[in-house]
């Protein structure tokens, strides 16, 4: 989206506010069709950190996610967790993963989450 859509950035401002983590939203960004619940930036960063921290390969790599949240502006990415990315009638991953997606890469939305099946 060359102007993202107010009401996305409406949604995601609620959730940085912290006033509720509970929102499920499926966008499409590059084709790519990601569903799950939104969690604020801060939420976010603090669970990457501990996966990153627990990988003896990776661990390295979560004091760049203990970084302070600048709160400047309004919200300019979604952060997800417990989310798939949807191909075909499967979601990968089947436990569900962390994404961070940038407002203005997404070219369609809706609200909830999309479920999907294998059978």
């Amino acid at each position: 989206m060359p102007k993202p859509d107010e009401l996305i950035v409406d949604i995601a401002a609620l959730v940085e506010s912290g006033k509720s983590s509970r929102m499920s939203l499926t966008v499409v960004i590059g084709g790519a069709v990601i569903t799950g619940r939104l969690a604020p930036e801060s939420v976010w960063r603090q669970r990457v950190s501990e996966v990153l921290e627990n990988s003896a390969q990776l661990s390295a790599f979560s004091a760049v996610f203990d970084a302070p949240v600048k709160k400047e502006g309004p919200p300019t990415h979604l952060h997800f967790h417990v989310a798939r990315i949807l191909q075909g009638a499967v979601g990968i991953p089947e436990t569900g993963g962390m994404y961070r997606v940038a407002i203005e890469d997404v070219s369609a939305w809706t609200v909830g989450d999309f479920s999907y099946s294998d059978h």
